[in-house]
């Protein structure tokens, strides 16, 4: 007996209703990150992001929430730290506003609140003390040696700590706080 199925395409796999969905899934990342890039790259055709950083909370007394484009973080002091850390060869020059000075630009009232919870762009979560906002120069770097920070190379924003001013900053504890692909700020 002769079977009727039709043969499956090129490559002798089906694209069912299961695998089309991780295809979807798997692609509006990737645009996402690909949409950052041409914003950083300067690519007129793509729009930058409205919001590139959420600052929310129990510190908030109305709205509960603050959302910051780059240019709310350009309008900022900024500040430069260049160190050596894990994760490139030799020291880097960072650039950005102090997280204290992006906290306070987004109105929050952080003086009930002892930490700051930040979530990067693939979920990934660190606590930094806030005492820690206080006492050091911490940084949200835009920028890596005079460039836009992309996704790629961590950005579009990257805390970091000046390490090469304080060596007894030089620590897996203050290591582990430098979360890359920052997107959110929860204080708590």
């Amino acid at each position: 007996m002769q079977s009727h199925r039709s043969n499956p395409p090129a490559g002798g796999r089906t694209a069912g209703p299961g695998r089309q969905r991780r295809r979807l899934l798997l692609a509006a990342p990737s645009a996402a990150a690909l949409a950052w890039v041409q914003a950083a790259r300067g690519n007129p055709t793509v729009a930058e992001p409205a919001a590139v950083l959420t600052v929310h909370g129990r510190a908030f007394s109305s709205s509960g929430r603050r959302q910051m484009d780059m240019a709310a973080l350009h309008a900022l002091p900024q500040r430069h730290i260049t160190t050596t850390t894990p994760w490139y060869s030799g020291p880097r020059r960072f650039t950005g506003p102090l997280l204290r000075d992006v906290l306070a630009a987004s109105g929050a009232q952080v003086d009930g609140a002892r930490v700051a919870r930040c979530v990067a762009l693939n979920d990934y979560k660190v606590e930094i003390p806030l005492e820690d906002l206080r006492r050091f120069d911490v940084i949200a770097a835009h920028q890596l040696d005079g460039r836009t920070m992309t996704v790629r190379e961590k950005g579009p924003l990257f805390v970091m700590y000046p390490f090469d001013e304080l060596p007894a900053l030089r620590s897996a504890t203050y290591f582990a706080r430098c979360i890359w692909q920052l997107r959110a700020i929860e204080l708590a």
